[in-house]
This record gives C-alpha cells, sequence and structure tokens, in this order.
C-alpha cells in the first residue's frame, strides 16, 4: 500500500483516494492484454520488453486461474511438474501473470507467489478509477529456478487486499508457467543445480529496524562450486519513500519522514558480512501522485528485478556439509521492509566433494554514511537550505574452491556508492526536489591454473524527484510532481584479457503531472499527465530490443520499437 512522503501529503492523499465513487464490485474476468502497450489504451504501459522465448512448443501449467483477491489472506498454490515436456533440463521456463483490477477505489497492492517457499515472482498492482479497470500482463524469465520446479510444490499467491464497499476495487489474477523442452537448435539452459529459499513462510520477511534480519539455515551440496543470492528488499509504510527521508533532527521543519534517504541491503554468512545489494527507489502507481503513473508506470513497477549477490567466494566454506545461516538485513529500515530471496548454487559434476575457504574479506559490517545539513529558517518558521546524505563503500572478498579440474580461487571487487541531495523550502509552501544516485562498480576474477576470467560490471540507479505544493493569493493551491527513473546496467566479460561477451540495459521513466485544489483543500482538477518510458538492451551476439513508449491526456499515444538498432529491430 502506498502512502504520501509526509503528513500534511497524507491528508491530500487521502483526499485524492476517497474522491471516487464505490460501488461495490462482485466478479470479474482476468483480462489478458498483448505485452505491447496499444496506443489509445489507459491500462498499465511500459517500455520493458517481453521475455525472449525458444522456438520448441511449451508445456503450460496454470497456477491460478482467474483468482479473486479480494480479502487480507495468502491462496494456496498446488504445482505438479508438467507432462510432455520432460523433467528438465528445459530450454527455457518463463512465468506468465495477468491482473485485472475492477473500476472503483482500491490503493496499490504488493503480489508475490512462492512455491516450495521459494519466491518465482514479486512485484505491485496498478490502482484503479472510477471508469478504468486496469488490465496488465507481466512476465519473468523463471529458468534459473528450475531445480524447484522438477517435482510438486505447494505454495501460496500473495496479494494482500483490503475489499468493501469502501474500497471496492476488485483484484484478479491469472498465473501460467511455460515449459520450452530442449533440442539441438534451443540448447539445454545451465542452471543451477540448487535453490534454497530464504524468505519467511512461503512469503516476504518483514525487516522493522536495522537490526531486524531473515536468516535461514543452510546445507549445500559437498560439492558446491558456485555460490549466487537473488534478493528483493521492498519498501512499505513509513519507508515507503525512504528516498525523501531527512536526518531525525530536521523531520519536523521540513514537514518529512526522519531516518535519512539511504538505505542498503546487507547479506551475511554465519553473521559475517557477505555482500551488499543496493535498494531500488521502486515508485508504485499511488506513489505521490497516482495520476503520474497511468498509463506509463514507473521503473520496475509491476515486476520486481532481484539484485543478484555473488557469494562464489563462499563456496567453499558452503560445502563443508555443515549448516550455514545466511542473512538478509536493511540497513536504516524503518518499519518496513519486506524482503525474499533465493540462494542459487552450482555443484561440480565430476566430484562429490569440493571444499575450500575465505582467503580475503575487507567488507564491514556497515555502512557509514555522512550528513550535511545547510538549513535556514527565516522569522516566519520557512526553511530552506539543502541536506546531503553519501555513503561509499569499497571493499574485497576472495575465496577459493577445490573443484575437480583443480583449484579456483574467486575474487569480488565493489565499490558501492550512494547520495541523495535534497533541496527545501518548507512553510508557506511545500517545495522539496531530491537528486539521488546510486552505483555498485564490481569486478569479479575466477582463477584456475593459468586461465584467468574477469567480469566487469556496472549498476546504476538514479532517481531525480521534484514536489511542490504552492498556494495562490485566493487560496487555491497546486500540487506539481516531476519524476525521472533511470536503471542501466553494463557488462563485459574476457578470459586472458580478450573480450567474451558484453551486454547493456538502459531503462528509463519521465513522468509530470498537476493537481489542483480548491480554497476547502479539495481536489478539484488534474492536468492530464505527460509521460515517456524508454528501454534498450544490446549484447555483443547482436541482439537489441529497443522501445520508445509516450503517453498524454493518460492515453498511450505512441509506441516505437526499433530505434537505436541495427535494422530497427
Amino acid at each position: 500500500m502506498s502512502r504520501t512522503p509526509s503528513a500534511a501529503r497524507v491528508l491530500r492523499r487521502c483526499t485524492l483516494a476517497l474522491s471516487f465513487s464505490a460501488t461495490l464490485a462482485a466478479s470479474a474476468q482476468v483480462v489478458v492484454v498483448p505485452t505491447k502497450p496499444v496506443v489509445g489504451s489507459s491500462n498499465p504501459a511500459t517500455a520493458e520488453p517481453p521475455v525472449t522465448r525458444p522456438t520448441t512448443t511449451p508445456c503450460t501449467v496454470t497456477l491460478f486461474d482467474n483468482e479473486a483477491f479480494n480479502d487480507y489472506s495468502a491462496h494456496p498454490i498446488t504445482y505438479t511438474p508438467p507432462v510432455g515436456c520432460g523433467n528438465g533440463p528445459w530450454a527455457k521456463v518463463v512465468l506468465n501473470v495477468d491482473f485485472t483490477v475492477t473500476a472503483g477505489r482500491q490503493y496499490d497492492r504488493t503480489a508475490s507467489l512462492y512455491l516450495g517457499n521459494a519466491n518465482i515472482f514479486y512485484g505491485t498492482t496498478a490502482e484503479p478509477r472510477t471508469a478504468l479497470s486496469p488490465s496488465w500482463h507481466v512476465e519473468r524469465d523463471v529458468t534459473d529456478l528450475s531445480a524447484i520446479f522438477k517435482t510438486a510444490q505447494n505454495g501460496q499467491a500473495i496479494v494482500y487486499n483490503i475489499f468493501n464497499s469502501t474500497y471496492n476495487g476488485g483484484i484478479y489474477g491469472t498465473a501460467k508457467l511455460q515449459f520450452y523442452p530442449a533440442n539441438l537448435r534451443n540448447l539445454p539452459a545451465l542452471v543451477p543445480n540448487v535453490v534454497i529459499p530464504v524468505s519467511g513462510v512461503s512469503s516476504p520477511y518483514e525487516l522493522d529496524t536495522t537490526a531486524s534480519k531473515l536468516t535461514t539455515s543452510v546445507t549445500a551440496p559437498r560439492n558446491t562450486v558456485k555460490a549466487y543470492l537473488d534478493v528483493i528488499a521492498q519498501s512499505q509504510s513509513n519507508d515507503e519513500f525512504w528516498y525523501l527521508d531527512v536526518p531525525d533532527d530536521v523531520a519536523g521543519k521540513l514537514d518529512s519522514t526522519g531516518g535519512t534517504a539511504f538505505r542498503e541491503t546487507e547479506i551475511t554468512i554465519d553473521g559475517k558480512p557477505a555482500g551488499v545489494a543496493p535498494v531500488y527507489p521502486w515508485i508504485y502507481t499511488g506513489g505521490i501522485d497516482p495520476y503520474l503513473w497511468e498509463p506509463i508506470v514507473g521503473v520496475q513497477t509491476l515486476t520486481f528485478k532481484p539484485y543478484r549477490v555473488d557469494l562464489t567466494p563462499f563456496a567453499g566454506v558452503l560445502s563443508d556439509g555443515q549448516p550455514h545461516t545466511v542473512g538478509v538485513s536493511v540497513f536504516n529500515a524503518s518499519s518496513y521492509f519486506l524482503a525474499t530471496a533465493n540462494l542459487l548454487l552450482y555443484t561440480d559434476p565430476f566430484r562429490q566433494q569440493t571444499g575450500g575457504g575465505i582467503l580475503e574479506n575487507t567488507l564491514s559490517a556497515a555502512p557509514t554514511p555522512t550528513v550535511q545539513e545547510q538549513l535556514t529558517t527565516d522569522s516566519s518558521g520557512n526553511t530552506t537550505g539543502t541536506v546531503t546524505v553519501a555513503s561509499a563503500r569499497t571493499f574485497t572478498v576472495k575465496g577459493y574452491v577445490n573443484t575437480a579440474l583443480g583449484r579456483v580461487e574467486t575474487t569480488v571487487e565493489q565499490a558501492v556508492n550512494f547520495k541523495s541531495a535534497q533541496t527545501f523550502n518548507v512553510g508557506t509552501n511545500d517545495i522539496q526536489n531530491a537528486v539521488q544516485t546510486s552505483t555498485v562498480s564490481s569486478k569479479t576474477t575466477s582463477q584456475l591454473g593459468f586461465i584467468k576470467e574477469v567480469t566487469d560490471k556496472l549498476i546504476s540507479f538514479p532517481l531525480t524527484l521534484n514536489y511542490a505544493y504552492t498556494f495562490n493569493a485566493d487560496g487555491t493551491s497546486q500540487q506539481i510532481v516531476t519524476s525521472d527513473q533511470k536503471d542501466d546496467e553494463i557488462e563485459a566479460k574476457s578470459i586472458n584479457g580478450f573480450a567474451l561477451s558484453g551486454s547493456t540495459i538502459s531503462e528509463e521513466v519521465h513522468s509530470m503531472d498537476q493537481f489542483n485544489f480548491n480554497a476547502a483543500g479539495a481536489a478539484v482538477s488534474a492536468t492530464p499527465t505527460n509521460a515517456s518510458a524508454s528501454y534498450k538492451s544490446q549484447d555483443t551476439l547482436g541482439n537489441c530490443f529497443s522501445r520508445q513508449v509516450t503517453s498524454a491526456g493518460r492515453v498511450v499515444t505512441a509506441v516505437t520499437d526499433g530505434t537505436g538498432c541495427p535494422a530497427g529491430r
């Protein structure tokens, strides 16, 4: 569920939410919408690409069909492996989810799916309007989770929804898994041999403070050689707008939530630092101004992308046959974050037992952010100035594992940098502008004898958010919000200095909206949102995808594919 960044804005948000008529929704059919946005449609739109598919004919397993999520409970799922596509290895496994929300009044809701306690989907739902029943399709490549699909599993679909005569938008969903058989043209995917969930009981785990920790006891196979943790940390409640928070000592005068605008996910093994994951500043469809996200939604809003932490330096330790504790926490969590993760393990096919150890670990237990406050309050109580919070961490984790081919040493070197610079003019008016940068630069070196494989990766999550609530001489007022979100990723691999492969991904969503209020503070009109979204991915194998989407008047106005790709792909 969304909230607004400050107490004053909470009131305006609730006024907006309650301004729509209420007619209790009875039932609805899930509408299957195209993966490509449709010009003229007000359905949730994104420039993100569909999952590429093999040429083989898939087998389909339905997890639930037209399920009504109109209560505050988890819905059980029963999964049986597909018939006719073997028991793996498959060329690819794709999860398809379709949602429809009936017209009326409803907040955005968190949606997550679990099988065998492993998370297979995480995202949020779109908000409806009196005359809008949004429907959308999302899909996810879940091939790396193939190990859990080989046997029958019980699980849960979770969309906690307050549904009554007031909040009457009914949420309905359908989810299906597609299994693509492998052949000579579509080779079997190289997937983790073991998937170990790190979560609550078929659900995300609540982290209320920095000290809160999601822990799972893990006994890895004795022949483990590689380890990764796919982690999601989702902000909720008082933490939803963490990127607009300020230090506790100035929260009152800035009409904001305390805690500072910095969060970071910490990974531990047996209580010792093992890795770091940045927290993406997701903005849900009810965030700040719901009309900002109609129809173009924010980056990854409908389906979150897990952040992958390379834990391979610990593979030798994990392979000792003893239980180890994997922990996930969020630095500065302040009621609260929801966390879930999957531990992905690769094993040695030619050796029953590997073994190894840690050679170096310079990662500190917690970050040490710096805060700078440059604020002035005049005689009228107006506060202006800037607040900056920054964090910079550089560390090396190195370990080895004894494989059938020999001793392999893996070194992970990372520089994790964060900075948030906010400008305020709070008092008569309420103006808050935020520029945030979050980057992870990593170099992973795997060495077997004289063979050295290096993977360089740069991930960047920039966010620029401007909020202005101003009053006019006649007592009327307006709220103007602009948002610019990005997700940029660059990766390059080489062996002994010779380039092996490379890829780039760039996604951006830009939105602007103005909401007008009368002298009594009631919402009276909104300037239709103008928004744009773009996505481009390209690799050295010649694969390329690009899409640009624009909207005006809360409908999609153009969809352009292929710009910047060879031959317009």
